[in-house]
């Protein structure tokens, strides 16, 4: 034990040195700014944070220069789809792929959000091997990608025709159990549950208690109503959008079990993941198309997928996924406005991989649209896409904040983001665990 020890000690001691010097620290606490920002990065971790003048940068260290620019903690996404890419047509994608989710269309999804400065993500529905063994390469360094959290399959009532091998349908609370169990102990961070208001309210709690003994948070769907009541009479942790409906607000009755759950202190924070950029930009992407030819999505995609991607939307006004986004777009911020006063915590995520929606663009979108289209304050949007996922993931002694100790998932930008959000389009540097990758 002792020897195993003094060479760990004596490992992080000779582990490479950098230092980040000069920029504006945006450290994820919400404090003020630390101007003129000094990061001192020992290996895989922060080894310590002061500024120009004050710390000492040691003798050998790699400088990094960071002047003019915004550093912030590496970007979490609470909700991406590594197994699709922007594809329009489900049905053919899910027929045609599945023998490359693991070994070419995951990976490229993960290296594009690594790029665009998403150093965590939470993939909420794959095929479960695919999704660990992903996982587990990029932990191991065999591919780009972000730290992340994965819940497989989803479980729902029954499978969608052709979906079997990412939705798990349950018959009864046994098979409910059975279902969760498999996941736990093939390894998954979290479960996902959606249609549970197609589901029998025994085998929703099924889900939610066998989850919670293992010690793994649930995550639903909230995009109707009995969605929203079964999930909270059951315990979830955390809700996902903001809800297929066309109506101007959520029902008064689903409000007050909100601000029910929230009020109880001992039970932790509510959060949700509304995911609403999309339905935001929709009609803006349909009418200024450049976006769909950024290249910075087609990054580790064969020209084959690429040109299908492409192909199918060709045309997005003819897209049967988008018909009634127009008519939900004028219900997000009253709906986004009731989350926020009934006492959630809410989440960045995007739902990357949908329709239109790649992974490189897509969390940068997600904040500028809370601030410059829904009026929150930018340091509040940030610790969404910081702090508060690595709290949800009760990984905050390691992550979500630039603090002496934890991994250096580090990101900066040029300019002043807390004035001008979207400048994180184009994020200038990437470091995860210490590694600099762009």
């Amino acid at each position: 034990m002792l020897h195993a020890l003094l060479l760990s000690l004596l490992l992080a001691q000779n582990a490479p040195l950098k230092a980040l010097v000069g920029g504006t620290l945006i450290d994820g606490h919400g404090g003020p700014p630390l101007r003129k920002s000094v990061i001192i990065v020992r290996g895989e971790r922060i080894e310590a944070v002061g500024q120009v003048g004050r710390l000492t940068i040691p003798a050998g260290a790699e400088v990094i220069s960071t002047e003019g620019m915004s550093v912030l903690p590496g970007l979490w996404d609470m909700h991406v789809h590594l197994m699709i890419n922007g594809h329009a047509d489900y049905a053919h994608w899910d027929r045609t792929y599945p023998s490359l989710f693991a070994s070419v269309i995951m990976p490229a999804s993960a290296k594009q959000l690594l790029l665009a400065g998403v150093t965590s993500a939470r993939d909420l529905g794959a095929p479960l091997e695919a999704s660990i063994s992903v996982r587990e390469a990029i932990n191991a360094g065999r591919i780009p990608g972000p730290t992340l959290y994965v819940s497989g399959p989803f479980i729902q009532h029954a499978p969608y025709p052709g979906t079997e091998a990412f939705r798990w349908g349950v018959k009864g609370p046994n098979d409910a159990r059975a279902k969760v169990k498999r996941l736990a102990e093939a390894g998954v961070d979290v479960i996902k549950l959606i249609d549970q208001d197609q589901m029998t309210m025994e085998e929703v709690r099924a889900v939610v208690e066998e989850a919670h003994a293992r010690g793994l948070p649930v995550v639903a769907h909230s995009h109707r109503p009995e969605e929203i009541r079964r999930g909270l009479a059951a315990g979830v942790d955390n809700f996902e959008h903001t809800g297929l409906a066309t109506a101007a607000e959520y029902p008064a009755d689903i409000v007050t079990m909100i601000r029910e759950r929230t009020a109880r202190g001992n039970a932790g924070p509510l959060f949700w993941t509304p995911t609403i950029e999309g339905l935001f930009n929709y009609e803006y992407v349909r009418d200024n198309p450049e976006k769909l030819d950024d290249p910075s999505w087609q990054e580790g995609l064969p020209d084959s997928i690429v040109a299908d991607i492409r192909r199918s939307i060709e045309h997005p006004e003819r897209l049967p996924y988008f018909q009634m986004t127009p008519s939900r777009r004028p219900t997000l911020a009253r709906k986004f406005a009731q989350l926020r006063e009934s006492g959630v915590v809410l989440l960045i995520g995007t739902d990357a991989g949908i329709p239109m929606k790649f992974h490189s663009m897509a969390t940068w979108n997600e904040l500028d649209v809370w601030v410059n289209r829904l009026g929150v304050d930018p340091m509040t949007a940030i610790r969404a896409a910081t702090y508060w996922p690595a709290v949800a993931m009760k990984v905050e002694r390691d992550v979500g904040t630039i603090t002496e100790g934890k991994y250096a998932d580090i990101i900066a930008v040029r300019g002043d983001v807390l004035r001008y959000i979207n400048l994180l389009q184009r994020v200038d540097l990437v470091m995860k665990h210490g590694v600099r990758y762009k």
